[in-house]
């Protein structure tokens, strides 16, 4: 109930960009002279132009990509499931205020799934997801309301579902996974710890007087891992093969746009705030700047992701338990500070981290007051630059937004691996009690 209510909120807040009147495009004439000054801008309500949304193409299947990195015909720049929901929300709709809403009432039932299982998972805590401020910032602001449900969805399966095996369950979860990957991609760097998870299982501790607790007797399921891996890789080509089939083109452009974007002033990213500055301003430095972050990000969010995997298996040597949930918010913080773009939404990917994982409540108050300084100071930037006045406090309050969450970032990124688990079963807790004659644990 709390988290309908924020939805409400989120949608009305969103809204104040669109309405009549219209132009011939069914663009609300508004939304250029207030985005940036009201903080109303929405991802939902620009792209209705620019990609044949308004036209109800059906995405991927036409179009394709120019040299410079321009979407053409039915191509859009996100996996085909999030195409999907926009081609979905504009059914019915002949303006972008239109477009809004029913994309808001397509993607709500998402958010408020995701709080009915972290309520499960975590109680009270959930408050943090429905009632949030990252939650009325940006509900709407993209579609991101599906994929982060998929990703709470498979930690739900996994750790609730118990009177099925781990095999089952996390090859359950490798579905919704896979699933999550075909709308934003990130979910499918969790596959890799939900597989050590099921390779290592659940243990059982059997102290018998002369066994000390900690020590567990198990065999390592090869088979389950391997299921998992190759059950999140064929959800993955089911769901994509038949547009890369219909529209090879279209479909490709999509991964070629994310490809060729850059660490610009849009981006929000240390990439830029960080390393830009020691370039120079002629073409030539630009180009140079472009070229390092495009071969440093993707091997330093892969050395992230192998350590966070390091750091989980020592986890496992000590408490018996993979901490698959932690180490997968690891890697997500390795992939928001080193990717090239930081969209201000990705919040909402972290929250339920933060919600499930015992992070103390200080620490997520700094990033969440960071957080708004980028997803509202970063608009209040840009229409200062637009109108020609002086734009230094608003520059400096998104360099503490970008500063601010970078620092937050690498701080969680170590805190999740060893962290315990919010209102639910922590197997690492339970081992420190004195021997009991014979024990058997969950994973979380």
């Amino acid at each position: 109930m709390v988290c309908a209510v924020t939805l409400l909120v989120a949608y009305f807040n969103k809204a104040r960009c669109a309405g009549a009147p219209f132009d011939e495009s069914g663009r609300s004439t508004i939304f250029d002279t207030i985005k940036d000054s009201h903080v109303c801008y929405s991802d939902i309500q620009f792209l209705w132009l620019g990609r044949d949304i308004n036209e109800h193409v059906f995405p991927y299947l036409s179009g394709g990509i120019t040299p410079g990195g321009a979407l053409t015909g039915g191509a859009v720049e996100y996996p085909v499931l999030s195409g999907l929901f926009m081609w979905l929300g504009a059914i019915g709709a002949d303006n972008d205020a239109a477009f809004l809403l029913h994309s808001a009432l397509l993607l709500a039932p998402f958010a408020l799934l995701t709080a009915y299982m972290l309520g499960k998972l975590a109680g009270r805590a959930a408050l943090l997801w429905a009632a949030g401020p990252p939650l009325i910032l940006y509900a709407f602001h993209n579609w991101e309301l599906p994929v982060v449900c998929t990703a709470v969805g498979a930690v739900y399966v996994v750790t609730t579902m118990t009177r099925y095996s781990l095999r089952a369950r996390g090859i359950a979860a490798a579905v919704l996974l896979g699933i999550g990957f075909c709308l934003k991609l990130y979910p499918g760097i969790f596959v890799l710890p939900l597989l050590l998870h099921v390779l290592v299982g659940e243990p059982t501790v059997e102290c018998r007087g002369e066994t000390p607790p900690g020590v567990h007797s198990r065999h390592f399921d090869v088979r389950g891992a391997l299921a998992v891996a190759a059950t999140a890789v064929v959800t993955v080509v089911l769901i994509n093969l038949p547009f890369a089939l219909a529209g090879f083109q279209g479909w490709r452009a999509s991964i070629t746009f994310q490809e060729l974007r850059q660490a610009d002033i849009t981006t929000n990213s240390v990439w830029y705030w960080g390393l830009r500055p020691l370039f120079g301003n002629s073409r030539q430095s630009e180009a140079t700047f472009q070229n390092v972050v495009s071969a440093a990000s993707p091997l330093l969010i892969l050395a992230a992701f192998v350590l966070a995997a390091w750091l989980g298996w020592r986890r496992y040597l000590l408490t018996g338990v993979y901490p698959w949930v932690g180490v997968s918010g690891a890697m997500l913080c390795g992939f928001l500070l080193l990717h090239k773009v930081h969209s201000p939404q990705y919040t909402l990917w972290l929250i339920p981290f933060l919600v499930l994982l015992e992070v103390p409540w200080s620490l997520i108050g700094v990033y969440l007051l960071a957080d708004a300084a980028i997803g509202i100071g970063v608009f209040r930037y840009f229409y200062a630059l637009g109108s020609g006045r002086s734009a230094d406090l608003q520059e400096n309050v998104v360099q503490f937004g970008v500063w601010g969450r970078a620092m937050l970032l690498v701080v969680f990124f170590f805190v999740f691996v060893c962290a315990k688990s919010r209102g639910i079963i922590d197997t690492t807790r339970e081992l420190e009690q004195p021997p009991q004659p014979v024990l058997a644990y969950s994973a979380l």
